[in-house]
């Protein structure tokens, strides 16, 4: 840890936000692909090989930021055998789909129909490969009335309700333990369901999840985007009331959140805390540490602060900003939060 300097205090540290995370490699193809050149892209993927998870999450950040430029257009022009380009066609066309549909824009239909058909000949040509199908569950989510059969399928816990189950395991039958299609399940529960009971169904899963998922597994980080979603929609309806529950914020100090945050902790974090940064998360990073902080565990926060270092997300954070629709609040919230629980734990508060 880097010594606190006579000119540093502790709220002069300046967080940094990007979608690489730790990947310093994924950092300069992110860069390049944002200027609209796709050759690092090409070869990152290369490198990755059939390290499933890594070529994921990296297909993941690059098709994000694919998708506002030509770069993969470009890539498919000029080697039109690619496998990758083909995958990252549709993880481009899905991304394309889904903004469309967050911004309700007209024609999302058309997008997801074309979307689809891209993923369908990405996992055709690439059989191996999880993402094409990561993909399609990427797309449930737009299928808001579980129109489609292969989003009402009976759960693999019976407990839950139907959804694209048959989709993830055509992920986990190539990578067990796939950390954005669990996520991408907890979305579909948060949306394709109504109310509280959409709620109910999200935790219960991501509870379910980390109750049989193994020593160093992201997935033990689940439960606590299940309770985010669900704190979130707690606190825009007291807002819409015009008055927001002191006590609301307490549930994280409380069971079932509290002791989902330390198995979390103590499961998965204290597994990869020492270990290659390649393989951190900031997101699981960040959520850890607000549900840590929230639950006033602040010496155990501090450490997850310390390995998330200068990197920084604005999820959770946001939702104890003093102003939720001002990104520079969130900032603010965590900066705070994390001189809180550094100078809790005794740590140089660093910049």
């Amino acid at each position: 840890m880097k010594g606190e300097s006579a000119m540093t205090g502790p709220y002069e540290f300046r967080p940094v936000y990007h979608p690489a995370g730790f990947d310093d490699a994924l950092r300069v193809a992110v860069e390049e692909v944002r200027a609209g050149r796709w050759v690092a892209m090409r070869d990152l993927l290369a490198q990755a090989g059939t390290d499933w998870a890594l070529r994921t999450v990296r297909t993941q950040v690059l098709g994000v930021v694919a998708a506002g430029t030509t770069a993969v257009e470009a890539w498919s022009e000029e080697e039109r055998d690619s496998l990758d380009a083909r995958v990252m066609w549709a993880r481009v066309l899905v991304q394309r789909a889904r903004r469309a549909h967050r911004k309700r824009y007209y024609g999302v239909h058309d997008l997801e129909i074309v979307a689809r058909q891209a993923c369908l000949v990405a996992a055709e040509a690439v059989p191996a490969d999880p993402v094409p199908w990561v993909c399609l569950l990427a797309l449930a989510r737009l299928d808001e009335h579980q129109e489609r059969a292969e989003h009402r399928v009976r759960a693999w816990e019976h407990m839950l309700p139907p959804g694209p189950w048959g989709l993830l395991r055509q992920v986990w039958d190539r990578d067990q333990y796939p950390r954005e299609a669990f996520h991408h399940m907890l979305e579909f529960l948060n949306g394709c369901t109504a109310g509280a009971a959409a709620m109910a169904s999200a935790v219960d899963f991501g509870r379910w999840v980390a109750s049989w998922a193994p020593f160093g597994s992201a997935l033990l980080a689940l439960p606590l985007y299940a309770y985010t979603e669900s704190y979130r929609q707690q606190l825009d309806e007291a807002r819409r009331k015009g008055r927001e529950h002191p006590l609301l914020r307490r549930q994280w100090a409380e069971d079932p959140a509290r002791g989902d945050a330390l198995k979390a902790f103590h499961h998965w974090f204290a597994a990869i805390a020492q270990s290659d940064p390649l393989r951190h998360s900031v997101a699981d990073l960040s959520h850890l540490a607000f549900a840590l902080w929230a639950a006033h565990r602040y010496v155990d926060a501090a450490m997850v602060f310390e390995v998330l270092g200068h990197h920084a997300a604005l999820q959770p954070w946001v939702h104890v900003a003093d102003d939720p629709h001002r990104p520079e609040s969130a900032e603010a919230a965590f900066v705070r939060a994390r001189g809180q629980c550094l100078t809790a734990a005794g740590m140089s508060n660093w910049s």
